[in-house]
């Protein structure tokens, strides 16, 4: 039986006749999601890599290290599915010199590690703001903080129509609903979210993301603010207490896919074909980030032993050590800022971890030089340079 999502209103845009898609509220209807089939077994994969994923936190000293990390590779991801140019280590090391970035595509990475930290630290917090139309503006406010965003009114939902794909709304691959029409649909988009159901919460997360993007209640980061959304979900719903699932990857690595299955949902009303896929990419990305976590965890190890058997490691190059997961590029400068410590202090210390092979340096220069944390970030870069 066919499913249809949505009705269309016919309006004119810039003298265009033009039909916006006004999308159904949540859940599906008519007939309900088919939760049978191949959806079983792959919604019992992913609630279980999840699951797993979730106890890889508690199994590792510090699980600050890995969400500083996964965090930035969401980011980066993100950002890339837009075209962004900024890869991992762009942004590492502008995060290591301790300067605010320059290259406006690192600033927008900026900006999403900015919001999803902003976000995620209301979500766990008694007094903070619940998941809503309200929490999503204040993101996208400081998603879109930077000089590419400042135009298209960051932290306000659109006045104004906008559509996706094409060079003007009469060819569009997309047009949302009118203006006029958001108050009431992000009212229900809300409501999908706290109201109870007896859906799985990862079908729940799955849902919303394409109810989200199929809205794009803002001029400008909508893609962006919907995978942002994806992780809030998770965290709402308790699925992971910390942001360690980096799905970018996946949508990056299947970005044709993606969007056929997005556009598939609005035109055939096919939400069980774009579940199988999400659900496929929960499942690979969290079994991944999982054996990142194992790997990172056993290297961070292996440094630390071999930089406690030198005779001439000093209280600050332990220090350093300890926050290398953070801080992964750095400068003496910034060693200086971190440690509260003298420039010969600083300088000491990064000289005992190339003693150690934990950091090389990186360039030739020989003032404030960088130094780079190379095997904890190997895997961490994986999918994230340009070409990947």
């Amino acid at each position: 039986m066919a499913r249809t999502t949505g009705t269309y209103e016919l309006s004119t845009v810039a003298g265009e006749s033009i039909e916006a898609f006004i999308p159904h509220p949540l859940p599906p209807k008519n007939p309900p999601i088919d939760l049978g089939g191949e959806l079983q077994p792959l919604l019992a994969r992913a609630s279980e890599s999840v699951r797993l994923l979730e106890l890889a936190g508690d199994l590792v000293p510090s699980v600050e290290w890995f969400v500083y990390a996964f965090v930035r590779k969401e980011a980066v991801l993100s950002a890339q599915i837009e075209g962004t140019q900024a890869t991992l280590m762009d942004l590492l090391e502008v995060e290591g010199s301790g300067e605010a970035p320059v290259d406006t595509d690192v600033e927008e990475v900026c900006g999403y590690v900015d919001a999803l930290n902003f976000a995620w630290d209301h979500l766990g917090r008694a007094d903070g703001l619940p998941l809503s139309m309200r929490l999503l503006s204040e993101a996208h406010a400081r998603l879109l903080s930077g000089a590419r965003g400042a135009q298209k009114q960051p932290g306000e939902v659109r006045r104004s129509q906008n559509w996706i794909g094409g060079t003007r709304p009469g060819n569009a691959a997309l047009v949302p609903p009118p203006p006029h029409r958001l108050g009431e649909l992000l009212s229900d988009f809300e409501r999908a979210i706290h109201d109870e159901s007896h859906l799985p919460p990862l079908v729940r997360v799955g849902l919303l993301h394409v109810q989200f993007e199929t809205l794009h209640p803002y001029l400008d980061g909508n893609g962006r603010l919907g995978r942002l959304l994806i992780t809030l979900l998770l965290r709402h719903w308790g699925l992971l207490t910390r942001p360690l699932l980096y799905l970018s990857l996946f949508l990056k690595m299947h970005r044709q896919e993606y969007y056929r299955r997005l556009g598939a949902v609005r035109e055939e009303g096919d939400w069980e074909g774009w579940l199988a896929f999400f659900l496929e990419g929960v499942a690979t990305v969290a079994e991944e980030a999982v054996a990142t976590a194992r790997r990172l965890h056993v290297i961070v190890g292996e440094n630390r032993n071999r930089l406690l058997a030198r005779e001439d490691t000093t209280v600050f190059s332990l220090r350093l050590f300890e926050l290398l997961p953070e801080h992964p590029i750095l400068t003496v400068n910034r060693v200086m800022e971190i440690l509260d410590c003298s420039r010969p202090a600083a300088g000491k210390a990064v000289r005992v971890l190339e003693a150690t092979r934990i950091v090389r340096p990186k360039g030739e220069r020989k003032k404030n030089r960088i130094v780079v944390f190379d095997d904890y970030l190997a895997p961490l870069r994986q999918g994230t340079e340009l070409g990947a």
